[in-house]
């Protein structure tokens, strides 16, 4: 029942509709054009805090203070530094930010493992998946008499179940360890990422001709109530949708423009925030970060991927 309601939580706040803007640039899995203004205009570290999209956010550091996240940064530091020479380049920035990352997923995957593996067979089949997510509601449906309550488990249980299917490789019925993971992270899977395209679609077509239109891509990130004009983000987006999005100039999103949109092809994710990380700290310009320059840019370290968004500076130094 607990997971039960924890799904109906997150249902909840997926299909709520504010008054205020929603941005979901959570379905864009990296959105260079974004990203690039981020980097030119930002004037904090918070895209730092978000450089890699679809990832929920991780835990604060408010229980540390600037001494603190800095000598744990430091000793991070040494941890980065492969080559131990005493300077971080891009690419041992990237291999951190790759392994921390992968590190993220598959301890997301541990913690929740015991909940769906029911009769502890080191294994999570279907039924044990469908029981601890929807097994309240199909157990008393009478609950649920909303019509929107019931559309939306309707349609996100076959949902869950088709992609079930597709993690389930050697179609044994069950998932071990590395096809959950797959289950609840596709996007970090390469073949599970026509399932990623095709769930946004069906997210944001809202009148089922299974294409997104420019006013759909809209209604995705933006709802309001009172029907005053649009913000000018809104307009920047329109032009966002016209100039990258529609391929073709037909007006409208299919599959193949919804990948590149999400998923576009040759764009390191891992390079780009490495990158970022370095020329905003590389004071003497020389493609390589010392220990010093790191510490004296250390809020953009903390709200970084490289450290996890400071959830690293929690850790013991052996769970690094």
């Amino acid at each position: 029942m607990d997971l039960f309601r924890c799904a109906f939580a997150v249902l909840l706040c997926t299909f709520v509709v504010s008054g205020k803007p929603m941005v979901r640039k959570e379905r864009v899995l990296y959105d260079p054009e974004v990203a690039r203004q981020a980097h030119e205009d930002n004037k904090s570290f918070q895209y730092d805090h978000e450089a890699f999209l679809g990832k929920d956010e991780a835990k604060t550091f408010d229980q540390l203070t600037p001494e603190e996240s800095k000598d744990r940064l430091s000793k991070i530091v040494d941890r980065i530094d492969t080559d131990a020479n005493g300077f971080i380049t891009t690419t041992e920035l990237k291999a951190w930010i790759k392994r921390a990352q992968k590190r993220y997923v598959y301890e997301n995957v541990a913690k929740v493992w015991t909940d769906y593996d029911l009769n502890k067979d080191n294994q999570i089949s279907w039924d044990e998946y469908k029981q601890a997510t929807y097994g309240y509601y199909l157990a008393n449906p009478e609950e649920f008499q909303d019509a929107s309550d019931q559309f939306n488990f309707k349609k996100m249980l076959p949902r869950d179940e088709r992609r079930f299917q597709a993690v389930d490789l050697d179609n044994n019925h069950v998932t071990d360890k590395e096809e959950f993971t797959a289950f609840l992270h596709p996007e970090e899977f390469d073949h599970m990422k026509d399932i990623v395209v095709l769930e946004t679609l069906e997210d944001i077509d809202r009148n089922g001709d299974g294409h997104v239109d420019e006013d759909e891509y809209i209604a995705d990130m933006f709802a309001h109530e009172d029907g005053g004009p649009e913000p000018d983000w809104i307009k920047t987006e329109r032009e966002q949708f016209s100039d990258f999005r529609d391929l073709n100039k037909d007006g409208k999103m299919d599959l193949d423009e919804i990948r590149h949109w999400i998923m576009p092809q040759d764009y390191d994710h891992a390079q780009a925030e490495a990158r970022h990380l370095l020329n905003e700290s590389d004071q003497d310009k020389d493609q390589m970060l010392t220990r010093e320059e790191i510490l004296e840019n250390w809020n953009m370290f903390v709200g970084s991927q490289a450290t996890n968004y400071g959830e690293d500076l929690t850790r013991n130094h052996d769970e690094l």
